[in-house]
């Protein structure tokens, strides 16, 4: 077994079972377990090993934006008056359903929001509207993604 952190230990079958569910995680425990070489009760007490190691935080259907209508992703630089303004910009820009992701950052910008919106228009009604509109908020940088080139996990 190799050591990962003081909490977890993961072998190869382990990473097996991870590299299978992450290529598929509809993939049943009976198809990994005939990959791996072990019973399906194995897989079972391993899955449910590397869930409560927190190594494994579920498993997700990946719905398709475009098919929605949602062409335009864009990230948003968010500077901030302070830095105690923080904690309440983010309980704001959790209201808010076409912010994807918000991160604390280093650099000029307190805040980094990766948002999908319907179009350019969208987008701008929602910087005017809701983004900048947010106490605290000084100012945004916004850049718009043309088209995403590499999504992936961590290799394990």
């Amino acid at each position: 077994m190799k050591v990962i952190n003081k909490n977890i230990h993961i072998d190869g079958i382990d990473k097996k079972i991870l590299r299978a569910l992450m290529a598929d995680a509809r993939t049943s425990v009976l198809e990994i377990a005939r990959q791996v070489g072990i019973s399906g009760a194995a897989i079972h007490q391993r899955l449910r090993k590397l869930e409560k190691s927190g190594l494994i935080t579920g498993s997700k259907f990946i719905i398709n934006p475009k098919i929605l209508g949602y062409t335009t992703m864009a990230f948003v630089g968010i500077y901030l008056d302070k830095a105690i303004s923080n904690p309440q910009a983010v309980k704001q820009l959790e209201k808010i359903p076409e912010v994807l992701e918000c991160h604390y950052t280093t650099g000029n910008w307190s805040i980094l929001i990766k948002i999908l919106c319907k179009d350019n228009a969208h987008l701008m009604h929602l910087l005017n509207n809701d983004i900048q509109s947010i106490a605290g908020v000084s100012r945004t940088e916004t850049f718009i993604s043309l088209d995403q080139q590499i999504e992936r996990q961590i290799k394990i």
